[in-house]
C-alpha cells in the first residue's frame, strides 16, 4: 500500500556538485533521515526506487541512500508513490530490513510527534525503533556473574574462597562466565553457588536481568471502590471509541488490582495492552504482578541488553505478548491490535525525555489512544495539575477511588520543625531525636522503615573553611558531590570525577568541610544509631547493575531488610507491606529549586512516599522532617489534601500565566564561547518578538517572551547556557512562531539551539 508524504524542503541543496541521476519515470521512495530540526530541510526527501528493489520495498524499512556529500546514509522509508516527473532525483542503494520494523499507526504517531515537538521525522523514528529490533540481535542466553554492593555489608562472614569470587568480581569491568570466574578466582563452583543464594552475586543471562518470578496469579475480592470504578471502565470499553480517563486514587486503594482486571477483559477480546511506569526500578514487580494475571508480558526499558530489546519488540510485533510493561520508551511497543493503554503515575517528570525528540510520554499516549479510536487511563494518587485541570474541564473522564483497600486509615504523618531541633554544635545530624525515636518504635515492633533522602553521596558540597571555596565541576556550575565510598568527587550533571585530595586548590588548606548530607552519609549514621539491624540504600548509585534493584526490592519485602534508605526512586508505586514508619529527611530539598514546579513536585513526593507507609493491617506513621512546616505543599500533603493543594497551587498558577492555563515552550542555546550564546539568544529573542508582532496582526492570542537570560545552571559540559521562555494560550500561535525560530541556523558550529515544547524543567 503506497503512502504519499509531502516533501517540505528543497533536496537540491543536499547533493553535491557530480553528475545527477536520469529521469524516471516509476517508483518513488519518501526517506527521513535522523539529522537536526534546522534550516529548511527538515520533512522527508524523494528517491528514486530502482527497478531491481521494487519488489521488496515496503513503507516502515530502513533504507540506504546518498545525502549529501556522503555516499551512503541510512533513513527511513515513509512514503512510495508512483508518478511521471521531470526532476531529477538520486537513487536508493540498498534495502536493510527485511521486514517493515514500523506499521502505519506509528508512522502517523512519530510524523506528529516531530511537527509537535518540532524535530526532524527521521529523529523521532530513529528514538522509537530499539537497536536490537533494528539489528535483529539475537539473546546468546549465556549465564554470567557479577558482585552485588546493595546487599553486602564488611561484617558478613565469607569464606577466603568466597572473598576471592567477589574481588575477582568487583574488578571486573564486565559480567563473567562462570569459566571465566572461575579460571580467574581458582576455585570451585560450590562458593559461587553459595554467594548466589546469599544474594551477594547476581547470576543472570548475558542478554537480561534476573528471571521474573509471577506473583498474584488469582485475583481478589474488589473493594467497593475497585468495583465501582471497573464497571465505569468497562463500561466505556464496551462503547468503543477514544476515552481518555484520569483514575485518582490514593495511596493503597487498589489501582493496579483495576489495571489488572481491565487488562484481562482487554486480553479476552484478543486485544493487547501497554502499561507505562514511570521508573525502571518499578518495573521488576510490575512484570512479576502482569505475568501472573495476564501471561506473556514483554518489557521495554533501556536497561535491557539490544538483544533483550529486540526480542521483546518482536513478541510484542507479533502478538506472542499480550502485555507491554516498561518506562517512556514503550509507549512505542509495536502492537498491533493495541485495545488499551495505561500510564501509570502518570504525574512523574520521568516520563519526559530531555533530549531530542523531547516528548512527554504520557501525552504521546494520550495522542496514540486517539489515532487508535481507543480508551487511555491515566493514573495517579496526586495527578499532575495539567491532567486534573483537564478532568476538570470534562476533556477527561474522572473516577476517583478515595479509600485504602481493607479500609485501612491513611497513614498518620507528623512534620518535625527542624529549626526547633539543633544538632550538638560542631556536629552535622541527619537525624532528629523524634525521628530515631520513631525508628526504634516502629523496629521494636518488629517492623520495617523506609527513609527518604533525595540526595544522593556522602556529601552534596565539600568548602573550605578559610577561604570559603566550594569545589565545583570544572565542565558544569554546580558543586561536586562527595562518595566517601570510592573517596571521589562527582558532579551528578556530566558524571566528571576524580579523585578526593584533603586541600584547598585555592589556599592550600588541608582541612576542608562536608556540607550537607546525601544518602551514603546517611546510612552510615543510622549505623551507628542502630547497631546490629540491616541497613540498605536504594539508589542510582546502588542499583547501576542490572537485576540489583529488584534484588534490594524482594529482600526488603521479604523481611531481609531493617531499614530501607533511598533517593525519591523508593516513593513511587512500590508495595512493602510490612513498613510501619516511613521518615523524610529533608522535605525542603525541592523547594529550592528556581521552577515554578517544585512546590508540585514536592508535594507529590511527599504524598507518594508517605504513602508507603502503613499498607497493611498494622498502622502505619509517617514523619516529616522540615524547615518549613508551614509551606502549603508540605503542610497540605501532611494532611493528603490534593483537593486543597491543587485550588491553591492552580490559583497560583493561573495568576502568572503558568500551565495548564497557557502552553509554554522553551529554548537553550548552549555555546563553547560565552559570548557566542549571548549573542545568538539575543539574536533569536529579538527575531521571537517581531514574528509576534507580525502574528499578532491576525491572531491576538496573548503570547509573551521572557528573555533571554542565563539559565539557573549556567553550565553544562562546558557549554554556556541561555535560555528564553515563551507563554501563550494558543498552542498554535506559539507553534507557528517556534517553527519560524527552528529555521535559523547558528551562525557557528560551537553553537547549539534546543527547542523544548511544553518543558517539565527550567533548569
Amino acid at each position: 500500500m503506497s503512502r504519499s508524504v509531502p516533501n517540505h524542503g528543497t533536496q537540491e541543496s543536499l547533493f553535491g556538485p557530480e553528475e545527477k541521476p536520469a529521469k524516471h519515470d516509476g517508483l518513488f521512495a519518501e526517506v527521513a533521515f535522523d539529522r537536526s530540526f534546522e534550516g529548511s530541510l527538515n520533512g522527508p526527501l524523494t528517491y528514486i526506487v530502482p527497478k531491481e528493489l521494487e519488489k521488496n520495498v515496503r513503507i516502515g524499512q530502513r533504507v540506504a541512500a546518498p545525502l549529501g556529500r556522503k555516499n551512503e546514509e541510512v533513513g527511513f522509508l515513509v512514503g512510495l508513490k508512483t508518478e511521471v516527473t521531470d526532476r531529477d532525483y538520486r537513487k536508493i542503494i540498498r534495502i536493510i530490513d527485511l521486514e517493515p520494523l514500523i506499521d502505519d499507526h506509528l508512522l502517523r504517531l512519530t510524523e506528529w510527534m516531530a511537527e509537535y515537538y518540532l524535530c526532524s521525522w527521521g529523529q523521532v523514528l530513529a528514538s522509537v525503533i530499539p537497536t536490537g529490533a533494528a539489528n535483529n540481535s539475537v539473546p546468546r542466553g549465556t549465564w554470567v556473574y557479577e558482585a552485588l554492593d546493595g546487599l553486602y555489608t564488611e561484617n558478613q562472614k565469607l569464606t577466603s574462597a568466597q572473598i576471592k569470587i567477589r574481588e575477582v568480581l568487583r574488578q571486573a569491568t564486565e559480567p563473567l562466565s562462570l569459566k571465566e570466574l572461575l579460571a580467574r578466582s581458582s576455585v570451585g563452583s560450590s562458593p559461587v553457588d553459595s554467594l548466589v543464594k546469599r544474594g551477594l552475586v547476581l547470576k543472570r543471562q548475558e542478554a537480561g536481568n534476573r528471571p521474573i518470578e509471577p506473583l498474584d496469579t488469582q485475583p481478589p475480592q474488589l473493594t467497593e471502590d475497585q468495583q465501582s470504578v471497573f464497571r465505569q471502565i468497562l463500561v466505556l470499553i464496551n462503547q468503543g471509541g477514544f476515552k481518555p480517563i484520569l483514575l485518582r486514587g490514593v495511596t493503597g486503594s487498589g489501582k493496579t488490582e483495576v489495571y489488572l482486571q481491565a487488562i484481562q477483559d482487554i486480553l479476552a477480546r484478543g486485544l493487547q495492552a501497554l502499561v507505562l511506569v514511570p521508573e525502571i526500578s518499578l518495573t521488576p514487580q510490575t512484570v512479576a504482578r502482569f505475568q501472573g494475571r495476564c501471561g506473556e508480558t514483554a518489557v521495554l526499558h533501556s536497561n535491557l541488553s539490544p538483544a533483550e530489546r529486540g526480542r521483546y519488540w518482536r513478541r510484542v510485533a507479533s502478538g506472542e505478548a499480550g502485555v507491554a510493561v516498561g518506562a517512556r520508551s514503550a509507549i512505542f511497543a509495536p502492537a498491533r491490535k493495541l485495545g488499551l493503554i495505561i500510564v501509570d503515575e502518570e504525574h512523574e517528570g520521568s516520563f519526559k525525555q530531555e533530549n531530542t525528540p523531547r516528548y512527554h510520554a504520557r501525552d504521546v499516549a494520550v495522542m496514540r489512544a486517539r489515532m487508535l479510536d481507543i480508551p487511555v487511563i491515566l493514573g495517579s494518587a496526586t495527578p499532575s495539575l495539567e491532567s486534573w485541570n483537564n478532568a476538570q474541564k470534562g476533556h477527561y473522564q474522572l473516577m476517583e477511588m478515595t479509600r485504602r483497600v481493607l479500609n485501612l486509615p491513611m497513614p498518620k504523618v507528623d512534620l518535625i520543625d527542624l529549626r526547633y531541633q539543633p544538632a550538638p554544635k560542631g556536629e552535622t545530624r541527619a537525624i532528629s531525636q523524634p525521628l530515631a525515636f520513631g525508628i526504634q518504635e516502629a523496629l521494636k515492633a518488629n517492623g520495617q522503615v523506609l527513609l527518604l533522602l533525595n540526595r544522593r553521596g556522602w556529601a552534596p558540597q565539600v568548602l573550605c573553611p578559610k577561604c570559603g571555596k566550594v569545589i565545583h565541576c570544572q565542565f558544569c556550575d554546580v558543586p561536586m558531590t562527595y562518595h566517601r565510598g570510592e573517596n571521589k568527587l562527582r558532579c551528578h550533571h556530566c558524571a566528571f570525577s576524580h579523585n578526593y585530595e584533603i586541600k584547598c586548590e585555592k589556599c592550600g588548606t588541608e582541612t576542608l568541610i562536608f556540607r550537607g548530607i546525601g544518602t551514603e552519609r546517611l546510612v552510615e549514621e543510622l549505623t551507628a544509631k542502630f547497631p546490629g539491624r540491616v541497613i540498605r540504600r536504594m539508589d542510582s548509585d546502588t542499583v547501576r547493575k542490572p537485576g540489583t534493584s529488584q534484588l534490594i526490592q524482594d529482600a526488603f519485602r521479604k523481611g531481609m531488610i531493617d531499614i530501607l534508605v533511598g533517593t525519591q526512586m523508593i516513593a513511587k508505586g512500590l508495595d512493602f507491606p510490612n513498613v510501619q514508619l516511613v521518615g523524610v529527611i529533608h522535605a525542603d530539598i525541592g523547594l529550592q529549586q528556581p521552577d515554578f514546579r517544585a512546590g508540585e513536585r514536592t508535594f507529590q513526593l511527599l504524598a507518594q512516599v508517605a504513602g508507603r507507609a502503613g499498607r497493611k493491617e498494622k498502622n502505619g506513621r509517617v514523619l516529616v522532617q522540615t524547615y518549613q512546616p508551614e509551606h502549603p505543599s508540605i503542610l497540605l500533603a501532611s494532611k493528603h489534601d490534593f483537593l486543597g493543594f491543587s485550588k491553591y497551587e492552580l490559583e497560583h498558577r493561573k495568576l502568572l500565566g503558568y500551565p495548564p492555563f497557557q502552553r509554554m515552550a522553551r529554548i537553550v542555546v548552549r555555546g563553547l564561547v560565552d559570548q557566542e550564546a549571548v549573542d545568538f539568544a539575543d539574536q533569536i529573542g529579538r527575531m521571537a518578538r517581531n514574528a509576534h508582532v507580525q502574528e499578532a496582526q491576525t491572531d491576538k492570542s496573548a503570547f509573551r517572551v521572557l528573555g533571554p537570560a542565563p539559565a539557573p545552571i549556567a553550565r553544562i559540559e562546558n557549554h554556556f547556557r541561555h535560555h528564553i521562555q515563551f507563554q501563550s494560550d494558543s498552542p498554535n500561535l506559539l507553534h507557528r512562531i517556534l517553527r519560524r525560530l527552528g529555521m535559523v541556523k547558528p551562525p557557528t558550529g560551537r553553537l547549539e539551539m534546543v527547542i523544548d515544547v511544553d518543558p517539565q524543567s527550567i533548569l
